[in-house]
């Protein structure tokens, strides 16, 4: 005799993995490719510690244990690839996505999952404007630009900084992180005296560090990411420009000690979201977790991205359910601790209370700014 099984109502289920097993998969989307794949890589980890986990849990679903599946697409930090692959999570019948890594591939891939109602967390997409659309389904476990801009412009005005030029790299984070730190440096005193761009592909940046030059500013601000931070940091030292060196959580990493090449410590100072590692609750256990899995170090993200997948895994179980709109539901009264710290949203998707760290660099280790 054969026997059928059918499961109605779970939209996400690929299908029984047996009788008394369901496949629930959750998706992920970052630049696992390209001059950020070393973020996109770090984020995946965050995510697959996550779904390790989970699969110990022994969490059921319609009576059946769940087993957790990953399904990781790269979108190379490409707005028009990350539309493609919002597709295919959406074409996979994904219950949630965590990502993506930057703002520019997560603000246009997310009208796709809300016209899928597909409820989406970005642990690293920073632009404010993600949750300004209005789309009910879109969240985010990390501060946003509003606060790290105005956090590191504080800073410089507070530490008797006059006069600032301004770079950034035109992408949806760069431009909108910088924005932020200008509006806020003005209203500090801060003098803006030059402001130039560059892009996300750029390596080169010594015509437009010449025309900085001659205005002889005491802070550079550089809304973008550590890619190209790391060879300006360089480029900077060798004409000969000592101006502080300010950024987002874009060049906040790990990875900008490498980058820049022996020209990154105290001047340096970015601003991240959240509390330092050494701070967070569970931050030294995931630290030895991600250590011991990995044999490297977390450049920045990995514990928020841990978090967004567990938050979303979370308000499967709770709505015992993986229909959109009952996830979203779920989400928008969540309320968990996490390697983070406490995880709720607010009525707009953004995270209840975040909070900033200011960072620095030291004998090419990024540590948390001592006032």
């Amino acid at each position: 005799m054969k026997l059928t099984l059918t499961v109605l109502g779970f939209a996400a289920i690929s299908g029984l993995a047996s009788a008394q097993e369901v496949v629930v998969k959750l998706g992920h989307v970052a630049p696992l490719s390209g001059p950020q794949a070393h973020y996109g890589k770090d984020n995946e980890n965050g995510a697959k510690l996550a779904i390790a986990d989970l699969n110990t849990k022994g969490w059921t679903l319609g009576g059946r244990k769940i087993k957790w599946e990953l399904v990781s697409e790269d979108d190379a930090a490409d707005p028009k690839l990350g539309t493609i692959v919002a597709q295919k999570l959406v074409d996979a019948k994904v219950a949630g996505v965590i990502g993506h890594l930057n703002s520019g591939t997560t603000i246009p891939a997310s009208k796709i999952y809300h016209d899928s109602k597909i409820p989406q967390i970005t642990p690293s997409a920073t632009n404010p404007k993600y949750t300004q659309q209005g789309y009910p389904g879109a969240f985010r476990n990390i501060a946003n630009d509003n606060a790290l801009g105005a956090a590191v412009a504080i800073f410089a005005a507070s530490t008797g900084a006059k006069n600032a030029a301004v770079i950034d790299d035109r992408t949806a984070y760069g431009q909108g992180v910088a924005e932020v730190f200008k509006k806020t440096a003005a209203a500090r005193g801060l003098n803006l005296v030059a402001e130039e761009y560059t892009n996300d592909k750029a390596t080169d940046f010594r015509a437009i560090l010449t025309k900085i030059k001659s205005r002889n500013p005491d802070t550079v601000f550089y809304g973008g990411m550590d890619a190209q931070a790391g060879p300006m940091l360089k480029q900077m030292k060798e004409m000969g420009i000592n101006a502080r060196f300010l950024g987002g959580d874009g060049i906040c990493s790990a990875e900008l000690a490498k980058l820049g090449e022996g020209n990154v410590g105290s001047n340096v100072i970015c601003a991240e979201g959240g509390d330092a590692l050494s701070k967070m609750p569970g931050g030294a256990a995931f630290q030895k977790q991600y250590k011991d899995a990995y044999k490297a170090d977390i450049q920045v993200y990995a514990p928020y991205v841990y978090d967004a997948t567990m938050a979303m895994a979370t308000a499967i179980n709770t709505a015992q359910s993986t229909d959109g709109t009952k996830l979203i539901a779920t989400l928008k009264a969540l309320k968990m601790s996490g390697v983070t710290g406490a995880i709720s949203f607010d009525a707009t998707g953004e995270l209840n209370n975040a909070a900033v760290t200011l960072n620095t660099y030291k004998d090419g280790k990024k540590l948390p700014l001592v006032k």
